[in-house]
């Protein structure tokens, strides 16, 4: 456990060096808002293990699994730094998640963690559909991330988790295809 903390900690610090698009300079908007354009995204989404990432946290759940990876299954985690990274959106960036209480709708793995903080791209109205001209180039410098495998493995999907082994290889195809949400063609063309 103390080696899987300190390569936690060692990644956490590295995550502001990563090119994902999670760095601090775009602030974190909510899934709420990707919801207005990307409704049958969002509710296919809402019914993934991501979503739901935060829940996993509390005391009892996944019980069996937090005593195969050497963790109390009686203990709440919600608030435990180590793990608060991979189970909620935007994490100790500006307008990330602070605590369930303060940041309610950043619970869970949201949009932005695969796509990048929102609030540049969002705010900027680069994005919205007033603007159906506007090129995926403008919203990648205005701090939106095309999802590829690192995007997952940086932080969360990765060796470092105590729920998988030294030998852990991330199925990106599998994992996009399968768990995130509803992947459908783009009404306007970006490219």
């Amino acid at each position: 456990m103390k080696a899987f903390l300190a390569a936690f900690t060692l990644s956490l610090a590295l995550l502001s060096l990563t090119t994902t698009g999670r760095t601090a300079e775009h602030p974190y908007v909510g899934s709420k808002k990707c919801k207005v354009c990307h409704l049958p995204q969002h509710k296919s989404w809402e019914q993934t293990k991501m979503a739901n990432a935060f829940a996993l946290l509390k005391a009892g759940e996944r019980a069996e699994a937090k005593k195969k990876a050497g963790l109390d299954p009686n203990k709440d985690y919600t608030t435990d730094k180590t793990c608060l990274p991979c189970h909620v959106t935007g994490y100790g960036k500006p307008g990330g998640f602070k605590s369930i209480e303060e940041t309610p709708d950043l619970a869970g793995v949201g949009c932005e963690m695969c796509h990048g903080a929102g609030g540049d791209y969002i705010k900027t109205g680069l994005m919205t559909l007033q603007n159906k001209e506007y090129k995926r180039a403008d919203l990648v410098a205005a701090g939106m991330v095309v999802p590829k495998a690192e995007t997952c493995t940086t932080v969360c999907h990765n060796a470092k988790s105590p729920f998988v082994g030294k030998g852990y290889v991330f199925d990106w195809k599998t994992r996009k295809d399968e768990g995130t949400h509803t992947h459908l063609p783009l009404k306007y063309s970006h490219e």
